[in-house]
């Protein structure tokens, strides 16, 4: 019965030397969780025995747990590293279509555009409505691929967003009627004096110019012109502020859009000689003026706000990931598109995931059904662009522990060997 003991005690000491050295191995692995053996000691079953007259037959390894905390989050720069700090997985497709889920964020893009790890499991998430532009939380997590084989195509403008204030201290213009072949009026003081400009974009992505003019009409009333390509000022309408300042909505009501002109240069043929043609004008396109946030206060005339919704054509050049797990890919043109959320899962009982070769967890039915969410949820981790969660492994810890086992494993086979002695004295009796 001591060998037996003694050989199961040598078993689970070289077991716990196993999962050492395991830890050990990938203390430089991303986002591994160290192992833990864990010992349960072994009776005899006899039926009637009384508690204290049982002995202890030796030992065994019940369970090897994995401790889920917090690795170091170590900066790398890279904009494709990602890692979670706090509760949750990276929820990914593997390619055989099995689901699995991993620490690990070093992801790369395929030449399909989707985020891949480098045994080339995509990474899921909640792909974006093309209709709304909003993120479809309801849906289930589906591979997120990025638009690298196209650009951005261009955006029509239809509105300018215009935020200034006009001196309110201004003196009333005086208008002199055109002289011919002029067909606008001339202002003293001239029309620039109030005046700013906007770059808008046709169907094709053209950048025309657009001027904005204010010139003061009378007390608290103002004449708004707009001066769109190369064509003439042409007046939108009047606007009033009341005797504080703000701006009468009503008046806005008013206003008219500016037409914009679309041109294009004609092509050009070998067969055409001469000088380069002059654009031709061949459409206009309908922009609204929103002046809500004018006010007109005893202050130098600012303009603290000027946008406009178009833009032109652009190429991707990189990726941006919010805490959240939002993707918004970067374009030359300086606009930035949501396409997609990282989506992150969790289990009630960790305890229960399996293990795979390349940092992968695989739920079973121990596990449970995973949760999943965007990072930041409530019960969920945030996601650090450029940053990768390093393994747990304490090489301290596990250096001592190394030397405990390895005591354990000496003292059990001291067992042995002093029961060999034992049974060596019996049978040398005489």
């Amino acid at each position: 019965m001591s060998f037996n003991t003694g050989l199961s005690g040598l078993n689970a000491a070289s077991r716990n030397l196993d999962v050492i050295g395991h830890n050990i191995a990938n203390a430089n692995t991303t986002g591994m969780k160290a192992g833990r053996a864990e010992f349960a000691e072994l009776y005899a079953a006899s039926i009637g025995a009384s508690g204290g007259t049982a002995g202890g037959i030796g030992v065994e390894v019940a369970a090897v747990s994995q401790l889920f905390t917090q690795g170091n989050i170590s900066i790398t720069g890279n904009d494709l590293d990602l890692a979670i700090n706090g509760n949750g997985f990276f929820n990914v497709t593997q390619t055989n279509g099995d689901v699995a889920y991993t620490r690990s964020g070093a992801f790369k893009l395929d030449k399909e555009g989707f985020l891949v790890t480098n045994s080339g499991a995509q990474l899921n998430g909640f792909q974006v409505d093309p209709a709304t532009g909003t993120v479809l939380r309801g849906a289930l997590p589906t591979p997120l691929q990025l638009p690298t084989a196209k650009g951005l195509p261009a955006q029509l403008t239809t509105s300018i967003v215009a935020g200034l204030n006009l001196d309110a201290r201004a003196e009333v213009a005086i208008e002199t009627p055109p002289v011919a072949p002029a067909t606008m009026p001339t202002f003293e003081p001239p029309l620039e004096t109030y005046g700013t400009s906007v770059v808008v974009y046709d169907t094709q992505g053209i950048a025309v110019p657009v001027n904005l003019y204010f010139v003061k009409s009378d007390l608290n009333e103002w004449d708004v012109y707009a001066k769109a390509g190369g064509n003439d000022p042409v007046e939108l309408g009047t606007i009033q502020f009341d005797s504080q300042g703000n701006i009468d909505p009503a008046s806005l009501a008013s206003l008219a859009v500016i037409d914009v002109p679309t041109t294009s240069l004609p092509p050009i043929t070998p067969a055409t000689p001469g000088p380069p043609p002059t654009p031709a004008v061949l459409d206009t396109f309908e922009v609204t003026l929103n002046l809500e946030e004018l006010t007109q206060f005893g202050t130098r005339f600012s303009v603290y706000q000027l946008e406009q919704d178009g833009y032109a054509p652009g190429e991707l050049t990189g990726l941006t990931i919010e805490e959240n797990g939002e993707l918004l890919a970067r374009y030359s043109n300086g606009e930035s598109v949501l396409s997609g959320q990282v989506a992150l899962s969790t289990f009630r009982n960790l305890q229960g995931l399996q293990p795979q070769s390349g940092g992968y967890w695989l739920r079973t039915l121990e596990s449970g059904d995973p949760v999943t969410s965007a990072p930041r949820d409530p019960g969920f981790g945030t996601v650090r662009q450029g940053a990768l969660e390093e393994s747990n492994v304490d090489i301290t810890a596990e250096l001592v522990n190394m030397i405990t086992a390895q005591r354990s494993y000496q003292a059990n086979a001291q067992t042995i060997k002093t029961q060999d002695q034992v049974l060596s004295t019996l049978v040398n009796l005489r």
